[in-house]
């Protein structure tokens, strides 16, 4: 018989937590819950006080036996899942399912995995705390209830197959909001006016000085005349002023801080960094990685202290204890830090390594002195002129934690330090040798990133930081929100200069607006958006969402009962479900763009079946409505009457090559060139509408060759192929891949060798459809439906012409 057992939620912490507890000691992991809300149906009874009806998944059944079984042969049960709400409903459910013992079971947590701490664990168990599991399970509850009762509404009013959130809609309308805010910005122009002067420093040596007028002009005409009265103006040195400044370094890493700074920094979406911490956390490198607390632990910051000592010098300490200042701010964690500070560097993969090397930094310079600095600014008096000119500079007098680690910032202004400035004294006077006005625009509001997404969500208190990753991934999955670039537009500005006594103008030009790994909202998010908002306003409030957040901390804390949290809830949402049954069929989101001039029908932009689609006619016409695909970036919020009627004339006809017919068109996954039968994709920078015969030519033999190339070797009797692939070649068989070893040659392969290599690495389930494929049969199924629309249309005119012939002849 085991004398212990200990489960936990994940095989990687279970196999660190087992190199440090003795042969006495058997460690196994629950992967994740072991059940939860019945799938079918909304798995919660309303009638008896929100009773949530649990199951075991049948993929989890063979597990929860044997655990159960182990249980049995155990003298003592520890639950060791993580400490925090989700941890604490994991071991909850595991007492419940595995029929566990209060005298025989112990519960167990620690924020870091090392041997000190798992022994003191074991030394001080608790109980489960029942609080902890009912703020989870009021979570969870109310959750599926507003999934269950909103999404049905939405597969009714907008499309199927769409879902709502209590937190992801929420999400959402933050980016929809954006980007309406985005459309309404109009720029305004004005000009900045820069000189360079040249004046004696206090040694007698003549340098340069370079400084900035202390107001923008608001026109041309405004600027104009200012640079003509400086043709004659007197420049003198009005005023300087020195002061000393301080630079404090950030606290350590919470969660969402820590997601914010991976991105600016290493380029990591929210779901990848929580991952890599995760492994770090399991690994027993860092501590544990959701928490919106900044304490470190007194060991914590005495180990910091002398790592800053040997590593910098006395003079480089400074020990704080920050406080926590995110709203609704709930774990009791530690920040996270790494589990020995004296580690620099760890063993690992490079995501692994570069994640652990920004907690190690951004943990010292949490505990290092300010930087300290000398800021001057330099005044110059222009004669008979109320504006100044202004140069600023600072000097660094003492680095401190700069030495070690700077945190970065989402701006785009430029976070440069400023110039070092000459020594100079009040009264000097100065000349002007050019002073150049550049017209600047004011910028519009950016786009959110994932980083600046997860701030704003911290800022307004919705969700914790369990839910950001999950969240953000979840609007992406379900195509509300698209992350991707934006090319940058073209747009002319003004400048003018005085240099030698005479002014210029020029015109040149800039791109400006440039966007990267940005979130946009998709058309079928705002429809989503607008409707919600229009019919469940209260759900969609910022600070409903965030009240409902501290609700669920009341219960946890156990000030509040979660029955009662989601009665309340529940008695002011599901009068609004009931009432929607009332609304109009008519689906939500259409915009009317104008008539057909050939029909004379009206012409609409909406949510088709699987995306967005402009339509001509409507379902009550005796004919049926034509409908066209809008293009990737298009949307129809914005598309005008004229882009929708050229979306008509797709599929278009590029005329024959080697004697087939070639034509382009635009399917569910982006534009492609159909020719002899097989799919083409068109790049990015090719225009359906503008594409010549000879282009597309080139993308049918680019394809041609890239088929060529994939095939290294063919034994068709047998059905197996060597290919090329993204990650070297393989054997492809069955539709399923098989490595090749490095020794081997993939050209000198027999079919023998291919089947052994099969056999050895055992049969496998086929790959998964590529995408490509994907667009293959997309591409295929809207051909098919331009063939039926062509069809439709041309038996449409036969029957009007028909019409037309009987009405003469009477």
């Amino acid at each position: 018989m085991q004398k212990n057992l200990v489960i936990v939620e994940s095989p990687a912490k279970a196999k660190t937590i087992e190199k440090f507890l003795g042969k006495d000691y058997s460690v196994l992991s629950s992967f994740g819950h072991i059940r939860d809300l019945k799938k079918k149906g909304i798995g919660i009874d309303i009638e008896h006080n929100f009773e949530p009806d649990y199951e075991i998944p049948s993929d989890k059944k063979a597990l929860v036996t044997e655990l159960k079984k182990k249980a049995k042969e155990a003298e003592i049960v520890w639950l060791a899942s993580d400490e925090d709400r989700e941890g604490e409903a994991i071991a909850w459910h595991l007492f419940q399912v595995l029929g566990l013992k209060k005298e025989n079971t112990r519960r167990i947590v620690f924020h870091e995995i090392t041997k000190e701490a798992i022994l003191k664990a074991i030394e001080t168990p608790r109980d489960i705390d029942d609080n902890l599991v009912c703020a989870q399970q009021a979570r969870r509850v109310l959750d599926r209830i507003v999934g269950f009762e909103l999404s049905p509404i939405l597969w009714r009013k907008v499309r199927p197959a769409l879902s709502a959130g209590r937190v992801q809609s929420v999400t959402v309308r933050l980016i929809v909001d954006r980007e309406r805010e985005i459309q309404k910005f109009s720029a305004e122009a004005s000009f900045r006016v820069q000189a360079v002067f040249s004046v004696m420093d206090v040694n007698g040596k003549q340098t340069q000085l370079n400084a900035e007028l202390s107001e923008r002009l608001k026109t041309k005409e405004e600027t104009l005349a200012f640079l003509q009265r400086c043709q004659n103006a007197q420049f003198v040195i009005e005023n300087i002023e020195k002061k000393p400044a301080k630079k404090c370094p950030a606290p350590p890493f919470t969660t969402s801080t820590l997601q914010q700074e991976a991105s600016r920094k290493l380029g990591f979406s929210v779901s990848q960094t929580m991952m890599v911490a995760q492994r770090l956390y399991e690994s027993g490198k860092i501590t544990y990685m959701r928490t919106d607390s900044v304490n470190l632990s007194s060991l914590a910051l005495n180990t910091a202290k002398e790592e800053i000592e040997n590593m910098a010098g006395e003079k480089y300490v400074k020990i704080r204890q920050y406080q926590t200042k995110t709203k609704g701010a709930q774990e009791a964690h530690e920040a996270i830090r790494p589990t020995y500070i004296s580690h620099h560097t760890i063993e690992g993969n490079a995501q692994e390594k570069r994640l652990y090397e920004l907690i190690w930094k951004r943990t010292i310079a949490s505990q290092m002195a300010d930087a300290e600095l000398e800021r001057t600014i330099v005044t110059v008096n222009i004669s008979g002129e109320k504006l100044r000119f202004v140069a600023e500079g600072e000097v660094l007098k003492f680095d401190g934690f700069l030495k070690v680690y700077m945190e970065s910032s989402d701006d785009d202004t430029d976070q440069t330090e400023g110039a070092l400035l000459p020594d100079l004294k009040k009264g000097t006077s100065l000349k002007c040798q050019s002073a150049k006005a550049v017209e600047r625009f004011s910028q519009r509001p950016p786009r959110y990133t994932e980083a600046s997404l997860v701030r704003k969500l911290e800022e307004l208190g919705i969700g914790r930081p369990s839910t950001y990753a999950p969240t953000i991934s979840t609007i992406q999955a379900r195509g509300y929100v698209e992350k991707g670039d934006k090319e940058g537009e073209s747009r002319s500005y003004e400048t003018i200069t005085l240099q030698g006594g005479k002014i210029t103008e020029k015109t040149e030009t800039e791109v400006y607006g440039t966007e990267r790994s940005k979130l946009f909202p998709t058309d079928t998010g705002i429809v989503v958006n607008d409707f919600l908002i229009e019919y469940f306003p209260d759900i969609m409030e910022y600070n409903f969402t965030a009240n409902v957040e501290k609700e669920f901390d009341d219960v946890a804390e156990g000030s509040a009962q979660w029955t009662t949290t989601i009665d309340k809830f529940y008695k002011h949402f599901h009068p609004m479900v009931e009432n929607s049954g009332k609304m109009s069929e008519h689906k939500v989101g259409e915009r009317i763009l104008g008539d057909d001039p050939v029909s004379g029908k009206p012409v609409s932009a909406k949510i088709g079946r699987f995306g967005p689609i402009v339509q001509i006619g409507t379902a009550e016409d005796e004919e049926k409505p034509r409908f066209a695909s809008l293009r990737k970036n298009q949307s129809i919020e914005t598309i005008t009457l004229e882009e929708a009627l050229e979306l008509f004339k797709l599929p278009r006809d590029l005329g024959e090559y080697e004697g087939k017919v070639m034509s382009v068109g635009v399917g569910r996954f982006g534009a492609y060139v159909k020719h002899d039968g097989k799919y083409v994709s068109l790049k990015k920078t090719d225009d359906p509408l503008e594409i010549t015969p000879e282009r597309a030519i080139e993308l049918i033999e680019e394809k041609r060759e890239q088929e060529r190339n994939k095939f290294i070797k063919v034994f068709e009797a047998e059905g197996i192929e060597i290919c090329n692939g993204r990650f070297g070649p393989y054997i492809a068989y069955n539709g399923a891949n098989y490595k090749i070893p490095k020794s081997a040659v993939p050209a000198d392969l027999t079919v023998e060798e291919c089947k052994k290599l099969i056999e050895e690495q055992g049969e496998k389930k086929p790959a998964r459809r590529s995408r490509a494929a994907a667009k293959s049969t997309a591409a295929k199924s809207a051909d098919t439906a331009e063939k039926k629309s062509t069809a439709k249309k041309s038996t449409a005119k036969k029957t009007t012409s028909a019409k037309s012939t009987t009405k003469k002849a009477k």
